[in-house]
């Protein structure tokens, strides 16, 4: 890259930082030399935030309603009218480095549970050469159990050091799909024929995903040109599992579920499948990057200028929270995960580099996501700090005052933010339909501390939301690259505790 093209991408991914930055230096210069103008402002910040949270609920239940009503049909069977089903191929891709044999056989035991034809399914582990003995030793044990289960059952070892690539899940992946392009190509499989995903080893499928899965693929309209997203559950271990881990799992389930209703602005997030000719179509995978689940839309988006989309599945993918030896590192590990998922900002400037390449890509589409994009990440970063911090800041300089809005502006905001309160109760009882059964030895009080936990919603979307995402944003300001942090999966969280 030319020091000019490199200058100017360095100043597009500053962007998002700079934004929030500014945003917080003036909200705290107006509150000292503007008050009357800072409140304002956080009253139509605030009024703002009241119509997103509305807006959000309202998506939320209807995505559950959807979610409940997907689930309870029996895909297989339905599957089975369609003409020409058995003709797709499954591939499964489960990338993975120093996780516990626990974890890996769950991981095929879940895809060996579905009842599609498993000689259409072929099942790739990836491993690392950095964890290469004890991968070589799990391997051997997997092999013994699952031989013949599939088609195919292909472990991999990907390389380390290879130029151009960061350690992590989307080099590891990149490499996997040169490796199973050579069992199509060996079984003459037509790439139109193939839908792969893309999971994390953690991932526990719904037994009735495959067959979900395969009948989209066979009546969706142009299935080539979308990826499929199911709705992610951090369900796995979540009865072990802090209150802020258990806050942040739910938030992420909703977030999502709440997008699913509006398939014209998804994006593909965490374990989801997609059809394999895209892949080729694209060169797999980027290999140096660390939100690869995210990315690999954008590159289908773009390859197609502008003709792929995301179908909503409606079934879930059952996965880990993140998890420590001790409280702190559970919560380190979360600041660590949610930074992770932050770092989904570096799309900003890659999305104006390629949109401005692709001048057949429709200039609705490249403003839409450019402007949804952005708008979530500055809200992700800004909004709890504005809303629970820095809003109350210029009550406290505004001194005396005669005017009807200053008087009236502090009850104005506690009925907005009562309001907005609701969007709680809301998550909150919901969140005890994505619960598993409670284990036995979890006392009945249980229920009362899960309910009660979302008192801690206001600290915890500061400390391990806001955070994070200005922590991604901040350090692309820098060019303080983040690495690919391994979100450990600790096979005794997932047994009753």
């Amino acid at each position: 890259m030319k020091f000019g093209q490199y200058g100017k991408h360095r100043v597009l991914e500053s962007i998002p930082g700079l934004l929030v930055w500014g945003t917080f230096i003036s909200a705290i210069l107006a509150s000292f030399f503007a008050p009357v103008a800072a409140i304002v402002f956080i009253i139509i910040f605030d009024i703002y935030w009241l119509l997103r949270v509305i807006y959000f609920v309202i998506h939320l239940l209807g995505g559950y309603k959807t979610y409940r009503a997907t689930m309870a049909v029996d895909w297989y069977a339905l599957l089975q009218k369609v003409i020409s089903w058995e003709r797709v191929y499954h591939v499964v891709m489960l990338p993975t480095f120093q996780e516990d044999l626990v974890i890996l056989r769950e991981a095929l035991r879940s895809i060996a549970a579905t009842p599609y034809r498993k000689d259409r399914m072929i099942v790739v582990v990836g491993g690392e050469q950095g964890d290469a003995a004890d991968f070589s030793a799990h391997r051997a044990v997997l092999e013994r159990e699952f031989s013949g289960v599939f088609a195919e059952l292909l472990f991999t070892v990907h390389p380390s050091g290879m130029e151009g690539e960061i350690p992590g899940k989307g080099s590891n992946l990149h490499y996997m799909a040169g490796e199973v392009r050579g069992i199509i190509d060996a079984r003459a499989i037509p790439y139109d024929d193939v839908v792969v995903s893309a999971f994390d080893i953690d991932t526990v499928p719904h037994a009735q995903y495959f067959p979900r899965l395969a009948y989209l693929f066979c009546t969706v309209p142009n299935p080539l040109r979308t990826s499929y997203q199911p709705v992610t559950l951090f369900s796995n271990n979540i009865w072990n599992a802090t209150a802020p881990v258990r806050i942040a799992a739910f938030g992420t389930t909703f977030w999502l579920l709440s997008e699913l209703v509006r398939p014209e602005r998804l994006w593909t997030f965490s374990s989801h499948s997609m059809p394999w000719r895209m892949l080729v179509d694209v060169g797999y995978w980027e290999p140096d990057l660390v939100s690869e689940d995210s990315r690999i839309f954008l590159q289908g988006l773009i390859h197609y200028d502008g003709d792929y989309r995301v179908t909503p599945m409606f079934l879930p993918v059952s996965m880990d929270t993140v998890t420590g030896a001790t409280y702190m590192e559970s919560l380190k590990a979360l600041y660590k995960q949610q930074r992770r998922w932050a770092w989904g900002v570096e799309h900003f400037a890659y999305m104006l580099e390629k949109f401005g390449q692709h001048p057949l890509l429709p200039m609705r589409t490249k403003i839409k996501y450019v402007f949804n994009h952005m708008e979530g990440m500055f809200t992700w970063a800004m909004a709890p700090i504005l809303i629970f911090i820095l809003g109350y800041l210029p009550f406290f300089t505004v001194g005396q005052s005669q005017s009807a809005l200053i008087t009236n502006s502090p009850f104005t905001l506690q009925w907005i933010m009562r309001i907005a309160t609701l969007g709680v109760f809301v998550t909150g009882g919901l969140s005890f339909f994505f619960l598993p059964p409670r284990p036995k030895h979890r006392g009945w009080h249980t229920w009362i501390v899960y309910l009660a936990q979302w008192i801690l919603l206001p600290v915890t979307s500061i400390l391990f939301s806001a955070f994070p995402a200005i922590d991604a944003q901040t350090r692309f300001i820098f060019g303080k690259y983040l690495g690919f942090n391994v979100t450990k999966k600790h096979a005794e969280s997932r047994r009753a505790g």
